[in-house]
């Protein structure tokens, strides 16, 4: 269950990414909206303000809990949310797979440790989840990025993307886009935690926007992304959400975390399995 073809690795190998339909159940994609919906309810927004201010420790701290980012166009120039929260949120993460137990469920999968059976990983965690809403009208855009420049494991990179649509992705709502093959060009910069907060190494590259092609995927359909695939979405400007929930890999045999990547945890994560 979950284990992927011969072809659907050759794919994979070969443009970086790959789109696996009907790999969530309409049963799991329900019950992880309905428990999104719980943790918006329960979720005292007063603390908005504090969150804008000091992002950077505020996200240093995400990592090892289950914590809410809103949309930068959710405010209003005095710093007041200018609707509801539950339609004014970016992203909660980055420890749901460890700290919910329905993320957690679904995380720790036996669908989920046969995909990455398949891609080879021999001691995997998955080192942050988020939930993204991508919200109408105002859903930020996301630059072309690798995963690994921020997710770093040395000497080797083994960080894989596991993007489970919960809507539609299409082209009017935000989907991804990616330059495919651009993983095989290697990792062009990394995001570095220092004394004076996050700083990339490197400019960012140029790219041109006609390289990059859509990635729609339906929901329940899960896209897997190679940790140095240069992919991107652009701001969602239609009336349609695009929900999705994301985890990333890593591998913890034949490599380290790198200690200046932006997630220091003071607990090791929990091996999916180890072989």
């Amino acid at each position: 269950m979950g284990a992927l073809s011969a072809d659907q690795l050759s794919l994979f190998a070969s443009q970086g990414y790959l789109v696996v339909e009907s790999f969530a159940s309409s049963a799991e994609i329900d019950g992880m909206r309905k428990r999104m919906d719980q943790l918006l309810h329960d979720f005292d927004c007063s603390s908005a303000m504090n969150q804008q201010k000091e992002m950077n420790e505020f996200m240093y701290e995400s990592a090892e809990k289950v914590s809410f980012f809103f949309e930068e166009k959710a405010f209003d120039d005095e710093g007041n949310l200018k609707q509801p929260k539950e339609v004014s949120m970016s992203k909660v993460g980055h420890a749901l797979h460890e700290l919910d137990p329905v993320f957690k469920d679904y995380s720790r999968s036996e669908k989920i440790t046969s995909v990455l059976q398949s891609l080879g990983y021999k001691r995997p965690v998955i080192i942050q989840s988020v939930y993204i809403f991508k919200q109408p009208g105002i859903g930020a855009e996301v630059p072309p990025h690798q995963d690994n420049s921020t997710l770093y494991t040395e000497p080797k990179t083994t960080c894989t993307g596991l993007w489970l649509a919960l809507e539609d992705a299409t082209t009017a709502n935000g989907c991804m886009w990616a330059i495919p093959g651009s993983h095989r060009n290697g990792l062009v910069r990394r995001l570095i935690r220092g004394e004076q907060g996050l700083q990339f190494d490197q400019p960012s590259p140029s790219y041109e926007q006609s390289d990059f092609v859509a990635i729609e995927a339906k929901a329940g359909s899960l896209v897997l992304i190679h940790g140095d695939l240069v992919h991107r979405s652009f701001e969602n400007q239609s009336p349609k959400s695009r929900h999705a929930f994301s985890a990333h890999v890593v591998d913890t045999v034949g490599c380290k975390w790198s200690p200046d990547n932006w997630i220091r945890r003071k607990v090791d994560p929990e091996p999916l399995y180890s072989s």
